[in-house]
């Protein structure tokens, strides 16, 4: 039994992909009792004996065309906390689990809805992907060098935009029912969650801070002090070195004029500037970079491959990473003092008996 924040807290997830099962895998993290429905025979998509977005948590196999079945799930929901699902709109509705008949079942239940879109405007039933939904909140053309936006893998929209703000639109209305009895929907779309990241850089943007285009800007790979550097060995490191404190110690850590820190924030300076630091950089290997810079407040760290991240010192020491038995996968985060989370034990093989979990939960 999890002693994490959400232990007591029961939650139905109808399987899905990427940023639902991640939503429900990071409350399972903290503690949530949650318990998957996929339907008969479903195989990981990814091909995956063990998936990490599946962790912490069993599935029961029912069929949500057969309506015994569909009986079986209103059964689970009538004592659920929270329910959270990723399918297009209405979907749940023709299957007769909308949130009007699971909150007439159960009216404290947070109900979870996870979309692209959202669940209403222009684009709501249509099709899309991590990459559709960054590009319609000025994201992705905010990322990558001039000539072309760069795809952000989908940790942006999907994990960041998406799986995230669900699992925090659910907390919070988890929160606000334990006071009023009552649940309500949470609709978290990617494209309203990529919006709300970009907040600063809207802020920017308006304030005239921000030119609409790629890499003419502070953050976003013109200035020669925030950028990656390739090294003799073909590895690369971050420089982050915005403040003028550090930017000085950078200059004279790698060997620079000092008098460069006069003209840091002079950005007819920058395309030459980056020139220079490409060759300083590209005259050591990385691991050399790390014995002169690694520690320091330069703002400097190496560009790591996954397997370098899982062995990295600090990864280590921080306990960012677990080894388990088939993964090496992301411990929970993050870290609470008094009532942490961890990773529980579940089956991804093996379907849980549902009369019993409808037992154990009182719905039977």
């Amino acid at each position: 039994m999890s002693n994490g924040p959400l232990s007591g807290i029961r939650i139905v997830e109808f399987a899905g992909l990427g940023p639902t099962p991640f939503a429900a895998m990071t409350l399972a993290d903290m503690g949530a009792e949650v318990i998957r429905i996929q339907r008969p025979g479903l195989q990981s998509l990814m091909g995956l004996d063990y998936d990490i977005l599946d962790r912490g948590r069993g599935f029961v196999e029912l069929d949500l065309k057969n309506p015994q079945d569909i009986e079986t799930v209103k059964g689970l929901l009538a004592s659920a906390d929270a329910l959270i699902e990723g399918m297009r709109p209405n979907v749940m509705e023709r299957l007769g689990l909308g949130p009007d008949e699971i909150h007439a079942l159960n009216p404290r239940l947070v109900y979870g809805r996870m979309t692209g879109w959202g669940q209403s405007g222009p684009l709501a039933h249509a099709a899309g992907h991590d990459i559709n939904y960054i590009a319609l909140s000025g994201a992705l053309h905010a990322i990558g060098p001039q000539d072309t936006p760069v795809i952000p893998l989908n940790l942006l929209g999907d994990f960041g935009g998406g799986g995230m703000y669900l699992a925090y639109g659910v907390v919070c209305a988890l929160l606000e029912a334990s006071r009023s009895g009552l649940g309500q929907v949470v609709d978290a779309a990617i494209t309203d969650g990529t919006a709300h990241l970009m907040s600063m850089i809207y802020a920017m943007n308006q304030g005239g801070a921000w030119a609409d285009r790629r890499e003419a800007n502070i953050l976003d790979g013109a200035a020669p002090f925030y950028n990656v550097y390739q090294c003799a060995c073909g590895g690369w490191v971050a420089i982050g070195a915005i403040e003028a404190k550090f930017y000085v110690e950078l200059l004279a850590r790698i060997g620079a004029e000092a008098e460069l820190a006069k003209t840091q924030m002079d950005r007819s300076t920058w395309p030459a500037l980056k020139q220079e630091f490409a060759a300083i950089f590209a005259q050591k290997s990385r691991d050399d970079w790390d014995s002169v810079l690694l520690g320091t407040d330069c703002c400097y760290a190496p560009v790591l491959t996954i397997a370098e991240a899982f062995d990295d010192p600090h990864n280590q020491a921080r306990g960012v990473f677990e080894k388990g038995g088939q993964m090496t996968e992301p411990a929970p985060a993050p870290k609470l003092s008094r009532t942490p989370g961890g990773i529980q034990k579940a089956s991804q093989s093996e379907a849980l008996n549902v009369q019993e979990i409808l037992t154990k939960w009182g719905s039977a």
